[in-house]
């Protein structure tokens, strides 16, 4: 088992795709259902994989990848549903920080979003992958990034009004269902990560119309996101 390997997960296959055509001395493991795929990027050691959709999914390929792979660093990309007004098709999200918008224990005098009885319940993506994520996105895309809030949830949000709630009273940039269980798992584990996400749709109810046509061009921002991030990793 190879040292030191970054981990590059999607949710689905047009999130991954692209970067097993990159990559180089190609292996495959099959675990838990998830096949893991181990070899050379830009001439460092990765893991790549697809993590199904959703929370649990997401969860289970991230502790896998901590404890079989000894990944040590984590990058999850794909698409999303943005949540600021002032976002548009294509446009790059990087997580500052996530957070589950389901989790809601409020009846039990909870605020909506906090873990009970956990100590953390937002995420703190790392800070150097946060800023080569950035300069990234300044390169590739400028003026179209933004560094804010990514909030997940097993939901696929599609009405104006959850958006304008989500955006409102949980200051999310974009909505999608992994980024926050992939960081509550990174950070059980003392594994520095960051969440890339390229809009596919604006959550508002058109994502019939958006998304089908928008992931694949959303899905190829995000791998032009990673590639070059990758080139950049000391």
């Amino acid at each position: 088992m190879k040292m030191n390997q970054i981990a590059l997960i999607g949710a689905m296959n047009e999130e991954i795709e692209l970067l097993l055509q990159a990559m180089d001395n190609v292996t495959q493991t099959k675990k838990a259902g998830i096949v893991f795929h181990t070899g050379l990027f830009h001439g460092k050691n990765v893991v790549v994989c697809k993590s199904g959709v959703g929370k649990v999914n997401a969860a289970v390929c991230t502790q896998i990848l901590v404890d079989t792979f000894q990944v040590k660093s984590v990058i999850f990309t794909g698409v999303a549903g943005a949540l600021d007004p002032e976002l548009n098709i294509g446009d790059i999200v990087v997580s500052k920080e996530c957070m589950q918008h389901d989790m809601d224990v409020t009846a039990l005098g909870f605020e909506r979003g906090i873990i009970p009885y956990e100590e953390v319940s937002v995420f703190q993506a790392d800070s150097q992958l946060v800023d080569l994520a950035m300069a990234s996105s300044e390169r590739l895309f400028p003026g179209r990034s933004k560094h804010g809030r990514v909030l997940s949830g097993d939901q696929f949000v599609a009405s104006r009004e959850v958006v304008s709630e989500l955006h409102r009273d949980l200051e999310g940039t974009c909505t999608e269902m992994e980024g926050a269980s992939v960081a509550q798992v990174c950070s059980m584990n003392d594994i520095p990560f960051v969440i890339i996400r390229s809009m596919s749709d604006k959550a508002d109810g058109s994502a019939h119309v958006n998304f089908p046509e928008f992931t694949v061009q959303a899905s190829k921002n995000s791998f032009l996101m990673v590639d070059d991030i990758v080139k950049h990793l000391s």
